[in-house]
């Protein structure tokens, strides 16, 4: 039997988490599905009235309202989350924008900001968190990209770069900290019904629920893998696709896509 990257979680309960973009979409859905589990856990985003939400009805719950964009909030927030938890076992991070954009049609406004969201305030969170994981010598960090991240696509021009350079990322973070006693897990989900993606006048292949997509991270999670990918169908041919050669992978991208 091939040994799982990551620890398998086999009990919630007891589990103490940070989820970080959880106001809404996957990010509450995942939350209420912890707190479900028996899991402690902290809820954070900008809106504290959504948060609050999220978490009524759940002695388990603790709501953190933050700007992650705000480099100098998050030492404080990473002061509260443990003061609420104590220690951490496992950060979700899942902020992000989306703005749909093609190559014709760049906003550099939107770049600026889609870049600093999905990818700067990674770094942000990463660089109070992980040393603080490395101290307490256990613990895991999981970041939420996308499939679009695989290959490019149409109107996917920004979300699908900072989503690439997620993809990257988590595979450095898994090199240096899993020796360090850490897990590291990448959760590239296909399209889910968010407000992010109600924006999009296309069909969305293998389209899941926000409850889907939890159930599909904590699955994930449950078996220690370092990628967590879903719907599995779709995002297999995806990750199939990215790997054939350019001149028939733009061609078949084209029918598919039909641009």
């Amino acid at each position: 039997m091939i040994r799982p990257l990551n620890p398998p979680i086999t009990n919630w309960s007891g589990k103490r988490i940070w989820l970080i973009g959880a106001s809404s979409g996957i990010g509450a859905a995942l939350a209420q599905r912890l707190l479900s589990s028996g899991a402690q856990v902290v809820i954070s985003a900008r809106r504290a009235e959504e948060l609050d939400k999220v978490a009524s009805g759940h002695s388990l719950a603790h709501t953190l309202a933050f700007d992650v964009t705000d480099t100098g909030a998050w030492p404080q927030a990473l002061s509260l989350a443990l003061q609420h938890l104590g220690r951490i076992d496992l950060v979700v991070m899942g902020a992000a924008r989306y703005d749909p954009t093609h190559s014709w049609e760049i906003d550099l406004d939107q770049v600026e900001k889609s870049f600093d969201l999905n990818v700067v305030s990674m770094y942000r969170g990463l660089s109070v968190i992980v040393p603080k994981l490395i101290e307490q010598g256990t613990g895991g960090i999981a970041m939420i990209a996308s499939i679009s991240a695989y290959t490019g696509l149409p109107r996917a021009l920004i979300y699908g770069a900072t989503k690439a350079a997620l993809n990257n990322l988590a595979q450095t973070l898994y090199f240096e900290l899993a020796p360090k006693g850490l897990a590291v897990y990448l959760i590239n989900p296909g399209f889910v019904q968010t407000p992010m993606t109600s924006v999009n006048d296309f069909k969305m292949p293998g389209l899941m629920t926000p409850d889907q997509a939890a159930a599909a991270i904590m699955t994930g999670l449950e078996k220690g893998r370092f990628e967590i990918r879903f719907p599995r169908g779709f995002a297999n041919a995806l990750r199939w696709i990215s790997r054939v050669p350019d001149r028939f992978r733009f061609a078949l991208l084209h029918r598919m896509t039909k641009m």
